[in-house]
């Protein structure tokens, strides 16, 4: 009876100090001003709340293998995998911080034999206790309340950096992607012009045969040939190095990346408003991340003051004795006990007071990198807007000036055939068409590449 009367006053004095354990310091969370334009730089007409963002990304990127590509990345890409696993290590961490708000119950075992005089067995006691024993730290003054508040928020954290990891491995797929696409067209042109040249090789050969041509025509252009010729090892450099990073973001081993072959790029997709600058700081991953941090360190702020208040601790002990204890500790070999403990802080060197200035710092430092990475997320969009656009007009202008070249070199020959010019102008003008139309395809390739920045710029991706 004496054990369970002991047990519920346990129980009661317990449910007593969580009551009174409501009290919190620290300074209360909200969130930095951050300077925020009323439209992004660059940005075409009036600013809407839509955004290209807001599409998934198998509605931005319509192309089929390169949707297969993304898929297989999110599926097996290891940032990713490495960053799932870091918001498990939070959730954990943020399971054992919640723990301290619970009693921690141990069981416990002594057993132990002493001799009182000679060695005879009358003179030998012996007995042990067994039980559980109980320590409850209570939190008065928020601290383990602050700790978990911190915890939570890196947990958070930690999602926002898996999200962005996914954000920037979406764009990653799709700017590669378009850049071996790029690359392609790069040497589906070459090949072409490079069938030219073999063709003007043979005519100015069948001229010197024939006795109308000159040593020098055929030099020319074998030395013309050659320099388109060279081109094509470069451009399959630059293909297999993209393949292998794609690789990488697919989770493989190095190799090829099979593809449709390549026709001329698609007419880009028209321009989709970017959205208001202020859904930014709501929608960009690693903007939301910063301010979880932020969260985290304030908690930290506040669980630096808590460590200058008392800690109030109670432990307790509830068991059963046997042998000679039995009948010297306790009637009916039952023993319970609960006691309390106070430990104010009087002197530790400064400890504490550089503990909580040191958290403050860090607090200051959140600061600065959640307005910096707010900023820098708009300093991307606004590149990305300002590319798109003067990758457009400059494409308008190149395919102008290709189209007139192509007349040029199809003139030059019906004028040499006429004898009104000479074999030098066809060369010229096939050299300044090949030029121009590997120019016209990295402005191409460019401008779709803005276009996956921009995406992700503007934070869209993560949707799964």
């Amino acid at each position: 009876m004496q054990i369970a009367n002991r047990s519920a006053q346990l129980v009661l004095a317990l449910a007593t100090t969580t009551a009174l354990s409501a009290c919190t310091v620290g300074p209360k969370y909200a969130r930095p001003q951050v300077p925020t334009p009323p439209v992004y730089r660059y940005a075409e007409g009036v600013a809407l709340s839509e955004s290209l963002a807001d599409a998934p990304w198998w509605q931005v990127f319509q192309d089929p293998t390169l949707q297969e590509l993304i898929r297989e990345a999110i599926s097996h890409n290891l940032d990713l995998r490495a960053a799932v696993a870091r918001v498990e290590q939070a959730r954990a961490q943020v399971g054992i911080v919640k723990s301290q708000f619970y009693p921690h119950v141990d069981g416990a075992a002594t057993y132990g034999i002493q001799q009182n005089g000679s060695f005879d067995d009358e003179n030998f006691q012996h007995g042990g206790i067994y039980g559980f024993q109980l320590s409850w730290e209570l939190d008065l003054f928020g601290r383990i309340r602050r700790e978990k508040e911190a915890a939570y928020a890196r947990m958070l954290a930690s999602e926002q950096g898996r999200r962005g990891v996914l954000v920037t491995l979406v764009g990653d797929v799709a700017s590669n992607y378009f850049q071996l696409r790029e690359l392609d067209l790069q040497r589906q042109i070459s090949l072409q012009t490079l069938n030219v040249n073999d063709q003007t090789v043979t005519f100015f050969q069948n001229r010197l045969q024939g006795g109308v041509g000159n040593r020098l025509e055929v030099d020319r252009s074998i030395a013309l040939r050659a320099q388109t010729g060279a081109a094509i090892p470069d451009i399959e450099r630059q293909i297999a190095i993209v393949e292998n990073a794609i690789s990488l973001l697919l989770g493989r081993t190095p190799g090829p990346i099979a593809r449709a072959p390549i026709g001329a790029f698609v007419e880009a997709p028209p321009a989709i408003p970017p959205g208001l600058p202020a859904s930014l700081l709501t929608r960009r991953p690693d903007v939301m991340q910063a301010e979880e941090l932020l969260v985290a360190a304030n908690a930290d702020v506040g669980a630096a003051k808590a460590l200058f208040f008392p800690a109030v601790d109670l432990t307790g002990f509830l068991g059963l004795v046997s042998g000679d204890l039995a009948t010297i500790l306790a009637n009916g070999g039952g023993l319970g006990r609960l006691s309390g403990s106070v430990l104010q802080p009087i002197f530790n060197g400064g400890r504490l007071k550089n503990n909580l200035r040191q958290m403050r710092a860090r607090y200051d430092e959140a600061v600065a990198e959640y307005q910096k990475s707010a900023l820098n997320g708009y300093r991307e969009v606004a590149n990305a807007l300002i590319a798109i656009q003067k990758l457009a007009e400059a494409r308008v202008q190149q395919q102008t000036g290709v189209t007139a070249l192509q007349d040029a070199a199809d003139l030059a020959r019906a004028r040499y055939d006429s004898g009104l010019a000479t074999y030098f102008e066809i060369l010229e003008a096939d050299q300044q068409l090949f030029e121009r139309q590997i120019l016209l395809a990295q402005t191409q390739g460019s401008e779709f590449q803005a276009r996956a920045d921009l995406y992700r710029a503007l934070g869209g991706g993560w949707q799964q």
